[in-house]
């Protein structure tokens, strides 16, 4: 708990930059690479590190991700040498990743060791009765960033908010 933390959207980075944003790079490895540089899984050794959208990652990187896991190694792209790591993994995505492993766009071996704690949430509109506590906590955030001094709603808001198709 007191090591790195980092959090990587996989949708965000182009798939022919993920092996190097996530293993890191030797200096020439390829062209713009003027240096040699860390990965998150090589920052994130003795820590955690978030994979947001993993279901957007290609199978290779996802074949890659497997044996750090797996194996607790990684290798820098460009290089011959392998290095150990030891990173807690958490990962998240929107997708339906047991229909993507029958479509074999999601390896199922990396399903089955991400899916060791599953935490569904159900969108806001299958859970009004949080809708109260989400405004007080945004409330909340929002006057102490801004100091507007807002600290509750109208009932006829919070109504509003309540039967907004969410």
């Amino acid at each position: 708990s007191d090591g790195h933390f980092h959090a990587v959207n996989c949708w965000a980075i182009q798939e022919n930059l993920i092996d190097s944003e996530l293993f890191g790079h030797e200096k020439g490895s390829f062209t713009g690479a003027t240096d040699a540089k860390a990965g998150q899984f090589e920052i994130c050794d003795g820590g955690t590190l978030f994979l947001d959208e993993i279901g957007d990652m290609g199978l290779p990187t996802q074949t890659k991700i497997l044996r750090a896991i797996q194996e607790g190694e990684i290798q820098r792209v460009g290089s011959t040498k392998i290095k150990k790591v030891d990173v807690r993994l958490l990962a998240a995505t929107h997708k339906d990743l047991e229909k993507m492993v029958q479509e074999k766009t999601f390896r199922e071996d990396l399903y089955y060791r991400l899916n060791v704690v599953r935490i569904e949430t159900p969108p806001l509109r299958e859970r009004m009765e949080d809708m109260p506590e989400l405004v007080d906590f945004m409330l909340q955030r929002l006057n102490n960033k801004h100091s507007t001094g807002v600290t509750e709603i109208s009932e006829d808001a919070l109504d509003t908010l309540t039967k907004y198709n969410w």
